[in-house]
């Protein structure tokens, strides 16, 4: 039996979203949303991203292709929608996704810390290997990391800088501690 050792060739289809102050380069496969850069990063930031979490992939603008996505993150900058209904393409460990998708369960305008997350991922001590999993979040905005805060309500570490987790959180009417 003769074994294919190559594996397939996939499509990460990336366009860059501009809406009102916001300016950053998103991505999706055939099988969702995988990747929402930092807030006026260059086409190198999905590059890296890309050569870490996949081994044979043809980057390929596409706005057409990233519309869904793009039009319904305009309508959560606007205010008009409160959660994200496109599918997603996560890639990370098992760990990892655990803790994306126990994010994606904080409501709207809510927060909590990092040791919730925690306790609801079944590991109440891995408060450090949560932020870890979180900073690792390769779509940002719309998995909510920006709804964690320290334990006393205090703004902690973004990937995408403070100034942007502030940004977001405004935007859904949260105060926080400076």
């Amino acid at each position: 039996m003769e074994v294919n050792t190559l594996s397939k060739i996939e499509t990460v289809y990336f366009t860059l979203f501009n809406y009102k102050e916001w300016s950053m380069v998103i991505a999706a496969t055939e099988n969702g949303l995988c990747y929402v850069g930092s807030q006026n990063e260059p086409i190198e930031e999905l590059e890296k991203w890309v050569n870490k979490k996949m081994s044979r992939v043809i980057l390929t603008e596409s706005k057409e292709k990233l519309d869904p996505f793009a039009n319904e993150l305009m309508k959560y900058i606007d205010g008009d929608k409160n959660e994200f209904t496109q599918t997603f393409d996560l890639r990370g460990t098992s760990f990892q996704i655990d803790v994306w998708n126990t994010l994606c369960t904080i409501p709207y305008g809510k927060t909590v810390c990092y040791s919730d997350i925690a306790k609801k991922v079944g590991n109440p001590k891995a408060v450090r290997a949560v932020g870890t999993a979180i900073g690792a979040n390769p779509i940002a905005i719309i998995i909510p990391c920006h709804r964690v805060l320290g334990k006393d309500g205090s703004l902690t570490g973004y990937s995408g800088g403070l100034p942007v987790k502030e940004r977001l959180l405004q935007l859904e009417g949260i105060s926080y501690k400076k």
